[in-house]
């Protein structure tokens, strides 16, 4: 079941555990963006337990025109992955964000999520970039209207 959410612990966790290999503190798995007006956080729930997140902020890309979202922060706990539960939540994201009359989505993905955004009808539009500590990321957007 996917569920709008809050920043808890959970969250954190997950972002902490799946993203940063568990090498961070609680505070430092906040991003900045996390409570800005219109941002808002997705949970895919397996029972009771949350296994896959995402976060979304209102944010517009280089020239691109029109009401844009950055998707950051997904991740699905490693028993869960490869069951399609991602592309759900992201199936939702995008629904909810044409309800909101947002234009695009679009995210840096990490070259190793590539092709799940590929097949998500994402576009890489930027050449291979490094984040540091972190490694090799693209710029991916899809159109949502």
């Amino acid at each position: 079941m996917i569920k709008f959410i809050k920043i808890d612990d959970t969250l954190l966790a997950i972002r902490n555990n799946v993203l940063r290999e568990a090498k961070l503190s609680h505070e430092e798995c906040i991003f900045p963006t996390d409570m800005l007006p219109g941002a808002f956080h997705l949970g895919y729930y397996v029972g009771d337990e949350l296994v896959c997140i995402a976060s979304f902020h209102p944010q517009s890309y280089g020239e691109f025109t029109g009401v844009g979202y950055q998707l950051r922060g997904m991740a699905t706990v490693d028993e869960y992955r490869g069951r399609g539960l991602g592309n759900q939540l992201l199936n939702f994201a995008i629904v909810y964000l044409r309800g909101q009359k947002a234009n695009y989505l679009w995210c840096n993905a990490r070259k190793s999520a590539r092709q799940f955004y590929l097949n998500m009808g994402f576009e890489t539009i930027s050449s291979e970039f490094e984040v540091p500590n972190i490694g090799p990321h693209y710029v991916m957007y899809v159109k949502i209207q």
